[in-house]
């Protein structure tokens, strides 16, 4: 098959998800096409059967805003005619959807037709899709799609609560390539971060206000207290200045790095003991199963589809949001307790299992091969 991929290009799960799954459908030789801004993060080695389109914005004087949908949906037409592409995939409902609805119009009206899948990541629906301003035109254009999936059963439920989707959606969910997280720790590394064989708490994410990252410094204050422990902030946002003033007002600061955005954050993941996630809403919680991958116990607040993978005291502990003390509570027990560790570890992994991309992936390609 020839598939367009059309997603964000940052670190965020929508274009993390999008490009992995790419990726893996390169290695099973289709051809993929990714049109986005600038090269996806994730898209860092070469595949003859992957190709990059940019999207250009040109600016004018006129725009006070570059027309970003417009250049997307010309691109889109440009890649298709070009390329002869069998489908478009798009990820994340803003403004992709609509600018393929464009691209399939224009396309009409040459003689060629071309499906449209429509995957809905989390926020396009339960934060920016329901503000007024652009709820009419994302519920149009998903219904306009052929098909329309979500990554997880809560975020289905979500759109059917607050749009009047006249489709059915289906569930599938994110995925991990298990083989690339299965990775043994280095010890010189580990011993940077922990010289005295201090536990090692992570949390990763882009710092966003709905990631609630001061419940991470103020859960792992409590920790430092009972248990000799660090801390590592992978990622970067628009919330890391507030976490790094709490965490000097704390007087914590010395035991916490913020070590920014980092690819292969895999490397990371392998010497880490414990990953918080404190969210007020995760759609699926791409992070939480990375991180359940590489053998690391999560705890997390119980919010949007997080309780689907992280299974409470199994696999790590759910919260609810906001609740510091309890996953204070929840994490000293399990950093204090070396067999109950390695249970919850190797319960991780179990469970990341069922994610696995090879798993998931043939659920894709049975979808695109409905509309070929």
């Amino acid at each position: 098959m020839r598939i367009g991929i059309v997603c964000y290009p940052t670190f965020g799960g929508s274009g993390v998800l999008a490009t992995e799954l790419g990726k893996a459908l390169a290695e099973k030789d289709h051809q993929v096409h990714f049109i986005t801004y600038q090269q996806p993060v994730r898209l860092n080695e070469f595949n003859a059967n992957i190709f990059y389109h940019e999207v250009r914005v040109p600016t004018y004087p006129l725009f006070d805003y570059p027309p970003y949908e417009t250049a997307l949906a010309s691109t889109m037409v440009d890649v298709i005619i070009n390329n002869h592409l069998d489908l478009l995939h798009v990820h994340y409902a803003i403004p992709h959807a609509s600018a393929a609805f464009m691209a399939k119009q224009i396309l009409l009206k040459t003689g060629k037709s071309i499906p449209v899948i429509t995957t809905l990541h989390g926020t396009d629906i339960t934060l920016v899709g329901r503000d007024k301003t652009y709820a009419p035109v994302v519920t149009f254009s998903i219904n306009e799609s052929d098909a329309i999936t979500a990554v997880s059963d809560n975020l289905r439920e979500e759109t059917f609560k607050w749009f009047r989707i006249e489709k059915d959606i289906e569930v599938i969910h994110n995925f991990v390539d298990v083989s690339r997280f299965r990775k043994k720790g280095i010890d010189a590394f580990r011993k940077v971060i922990a010289p005295n064989g201090e536990r090692i708490l992570m949390h990763a994410s882009n710092f966003r206000k709905i990631k609630r990252i001061e419940d991470v410094v103020r859960i792992f204050a409590n920790v430092v207290k009972e248990v000799p422990s660090k801390l590592l902030f992978v990622g970067d946002g628009p919330e890391r200045g507030a976490a790094e003033s709490l965490s000097r007002d704390l007087g914590i600061c010395d035991e916490i790095r913020f070590v920014g955005k980092q690819e292969q954050i895999e490397e990371i993941l392998a010497i880490a003991d414990l990953f918080l996630l404190t969210s007020e809403y995760e759609s699926f919680g791409l992070a939480a199963l990375e991180a359940m991958a590489a053998g690391v116990p999560v705890i997390s607040s119980n919010a949007g589809g997080l309780p689907e993978i992280n299974i409470h005291g199994e696999t790590g502990f759910l919260s609810d949001v906001g609740d510091v003390a309890a996953m204070s509570k929840h994490a000293i027990e399990l950093l204090s307790d070396d067999v109950m560790l390695e249970r919850f570890k190797t319960n991780a992994m179990a469970q990341s299992d069922r994610f696995d991309i090879h798993h998931i992936v043939p659920i894709y390609e049975k979808l695109y091969n409905r509309f070929l």
